[in-house]
């Protein structure tokens, strides 16, 4: 009887030991139902989620911001004087932001202005000199012709003079050989007509002399064709020495290199005290305002795609509400990342591209050989997007989700 009731004591006190076990097991199925259920309802939403995206979206991950970076280079050559800028500054639109040693093309400007004013002052002269030549030959020239207007008259009048001394010469001659007339009158008549003769000789040698007094005159007055003609190669001379200036006044205002927009300084490469050439480029930056998203889509994915479509642009570097916290909102469980973070950015399709990158690429991809492995090609998509506190930086990676049920 001792060993039956001994045995009985050692069932109850091995039954009683797994009692505990056996509970601690059915609490541990239960668990793992209750974690195994939403981990269940995770992958459904995520699987109906991701198969509906299939239908309604087009998804890129590797598209980038993009803008209009701006290399500012210089257009003359010289040693780097100053540097006003660094990485990171912002910039207005015509500030100077390097300055090239000017002292040189400073004393050409000098030279040149001196030159010009040479110029001016010989074309003065000449100015005042035909003025004078005008005056003296134009008054010369009145003189000679106002003799030979006198002259021409007084020839003129001895012209009917002679001729009736002639005419009587004549008939003197006639009657006083035929015996009518005294050879008195004979010999009168000879010496009116040599007299009228010997003065009209010299009112027609006065004549030719006034003529030729006149036409030296004139030939004064041929001057003043030549002043004209120095005056006038002054003047080109001086509009090819301002010419000159001003081209040498830009090069002086190019070696203060400024900005052409408005914008921040994304890299410097020149340091004071280097020296520059034409076309090096000094800086380089961009407009911030002006940026937007550059997505290379499968051209499966482009028929999808049209002008104006809705897109959502997740940056990487400003994660927005993700999916998970979603799926935890409907839980009402509080979303674990940190409540200051930036939404996903939403942006519009503006551009799509008419070739493909592969037209593009440097190295063409000719098949002489007849082997071919089809690859799907991918054309450039441009998408516009709203700046938010400058936040958006070329180069960025974003992901892009293009809703295709916008038509």
């Amino acid at each position: 009887m001792p060993d039956t009731e001994n045995e009985n004591s050692d069932e109850k006190t091995s039954d009683q030991a797994e009692a505990p076990q056996q509970h601690a097991r059915r609490k541990r199925g239960w668990t793992r139902y209750l974690i195994l259920i939403p981990v269940l309802g995770i992958g459904g939403y995520l699987s109906v989620n991701e198969i509906v995206s299939r239908f309604t979206h087009v998804y890129e991950y590797d598209a980038r911001i993009g803008s209009n970076l701006i290399t500012v280079s210089s257009r003359v050559a010289g040693w780097v004087d100053r540097v006003h800028v660094t990485e990171g500054d912002d910039t207005k639109r015509g500030q100077v932001i390097v300055v090239i040693d000017s002292r040189e093309s400073k004393l050409l400007v000098d030279q040149l202005e001196a030159r010009i004013l040479g110029v001016e002052a010989d074309r003065q002269r000449l100015i005042a000199e035909k003025r004078l030549v005008d005056i003296q030959t134009s008054s010369r020239y009145s003189t000679q012709r106002a003799l030979l207007g006198t002259a021409e008259a007084e020839l003129s009048s001895l012209k009917p003079q002679l001729q009736l001394a002639q005419s009587e010469f004549q008939r003197s001659k006639s009657l006083f050989e035929k015996k009518i007339i005294a050879r008195k009158q004979y010999d009168e008549a000879v010496a009116r007509e040599q007299q009228l003769s010997g003065e009209h000789r010299t009112a027609v040698a006065e004549v030719q002399a006034a003529r030729n007094k006149l036409l030296e005159a004139q030939a004064e007055r041929t001057q003043l064709d030549v002043l004209d003609s120095e005056i006038a190669k002054l003047q080109f001379q001086e509009s090819e020495l301002r010419a000159q200036l001003a081209r040498q006044k830009l090069d002086l205002a190019d070696r203060n290199i400024r900005t052409p927009v408005t914008g921040v300084i994304d890299k410097t490469f020149v340091d004071m005290g280097e020296y520059v050439t034409p076309g090096q480029r000094l800086v380089l930056m961009h407009d911030p305002e002006t940026v937007w998203v550059e997505a290379n889509v499968k051209e499966t994915e482009v028929r999808k795609l049209r002008i104006g479509q809705r897109v959502e642009v997740a940056v990487d570097a400003y994660p927005g509400p993700g999916m998970m916290d979603g799926i935890l909102g409907l839980f009402g469980v509080d979303a674990p990342y940190d409540g200051g973070a930036e939404p996903d950015f939403i942006g519009h399709v503006i551009a799509i591209g008419n070739s493909t990158t592969a037209e593009f690429a440097l190295l063409p991809s000719p098949n002489p050989s007849g082997n071919f492995t089809k690859i799907t090609q991918r054309l450039p998509v441009r998408i516009a997007i709203d700046q938010k506190d400058r936040k958006l930086r070329p180069g960025m990676m974003v992901e892009i989700n293009i809703d295709i049920r916008d038509k």
